[in-house]
């Protein structure tokens, strides 16, 4: 039933283009009238009457029962019905796979987190992430028929519209996404994985996100996504939000885009990593001593060393938070955004990141346009990714125009 839908929409058949349209009316205003959607849509009511009939029969909308009036004629309520499509969202680190399928509600069914992974530019690589992809459909308690759609939000830059990766897995000719749905059999989108997490938190927190925000991913890198007017900003090559390769610091270290100074070289967890290992190596202590040596150090142990209130561990990282909040400032200042939402590995620091990011932001911004935007800290944290891409998974099908 699925795939028959999605093929015709992709052909472009006139009735299927309908129905994706009442679907997308469904999704994002949740239960409806047959009027409320003929205006809705420029529709006549009888046009709207026969195809909400149909995909009642086909099993995608169910009538919900009588709208509750104070008078007159009570109106029958459609709504979706939620089993009857599912979508995946594959979140790609270097280091870790992350998978989840959500119903055609945006219900969150099943995740399974930081799967061990070494991201290679190899066929081995990709084969490697269909098989997990593949073990974690077969694990769900759906009807695999019914899968639409299948996104991976992935680090690096990335075309949403064409399909191709510049960063990773970039040893295909066909464009990658075009790989990944020949070998899965279902059909495949990417993006950026900043995009992915700013596009969950827009979705998940609803009502009280605003329409306008960007989203600073700190991880290994620093990343930035940006909503406007309730739609994500791509740019024109699908490149938009390469903050962290911006020029920040004449510091000599070296990026891993191979440039000299880039932001990230001192904003990003893999600063973290690299200020506190050179610190331990000069002589300064931390907890972590007493339970590992310095090469056997990690990033979690870092991060965990901070909420255990390690003296070198907090000092790095407000350090770093105000240098974050340096450069929000500048984005605050270009963009005017009602919100800035900071996500990533860094943000599980917590309390401990956000007042030298507010104190920084406060000296740098305009303070006109700093009263206008809320500084906060992911709610779906390491979830963000995932769920994200699951939501995109379903709304690069069903998309308000």
């Amino acid at each position: 039933m699925g795939q028959t839908l999605l093929k015709n929409i992709q052909k472009g058949v006139k009735s299927a283009l309908v129905k994706q349209r009442i679907i997308t009316h469904l999704i994002y205003a949740g239960s409806t009238t047959i009027t409320d959607l003929s205006k809705s849509m420029g529709l006549s009511v009888p046009t709207v009457t026969k195809f909400v009939d149909e995909m009642c029969k086909e099993g995608y909308v169910n009538d919900c029962g009588k709208l509750e009036t104070s008078g007159g004629r009570h109106p029958s309520l459609y709504g979706l019905n939620a089993d009857s499509a599912y979508f995946i969202g594959v979140a790609m680190a270097v280091q870790s796979l992350s998978l989840g399928a959500i119903n055609f509600k945006g219900d969150v069914l099943q995740t399974k987190m930081e799967i061990p992974f070494k991201l290679e530019n190899t066929p081995e690589c990709l084969e490697h992430i269909c098989q997990e992809i593949e073990t974690f459909i077969d694990e769900l308690p759906c009807d695999k028929s019914k899968i639409l759609n299948i996104c991976i939000g992935m680090t690096g830059r990335v075309n949403p519209e064409t399909g191709c990766s510049y960063t990773h897995l970039t040893f295909g000719e066909k464009p990658l996404a075009e790989m990944f749905s020949e070998r899965l059999g279902i059909n495949v989108c990417i993006d950026n994985d900043s995009r992915a997490m700013a596009y969950g938190e827009y979705i998940m927190r609803s009502e009280k996100c605003p329409k306008n925000l960007i989203y600073v991913n700190v991880n290994w890198g620093l990343g930035l996504a940006i909503i406007i007017d309730g739609k994500l900003y791509s740019g024109m090559s699908g490149f938009a939000g390469e903050f962290g390769h911006n020029y920040g610091y004449d510091n000599q270290q070296i990026c891993y885009c191979g440039k000299k100074g880039c932001i990230e070289t001192e904003v990003s967890c893999s600063a973290l990593y690299r200020k506190f290992i050179a610190r331990l190596r000069q002589g300064e202590n931390s907890v972590l001593l007493k339970e590992k040596s310095i090469d056997e150090i990690t990033l979690a142990d870092i991060i965990s060393a901070v909420r255990r209130e390690d003296v070198l561990a907090i000092e790095l990282v407000e350090e770093i938070g105000a240098k974050l909040g340096r450069h929000i400032g500048d984005l605050i200042n270009v963009f005017n955004p009602e919100q800035v939402i900071i996500g990533g590995e860094f943000s599980k620091v917590g309390e401990y990141l956000l007042p030298p990011v507010i104190s920084a932001v406060r000296k740098y911004t305009l303070n006109l346009m700093y009263k206008d935007s809320d500084i906060v800290l992911s709610e779906l944290k390491e979830k963000a990714n995932v769920i994200g891409a699951s939501l995109l998974s379903r709304s690069k099908l069903f998309a308000l125009e």
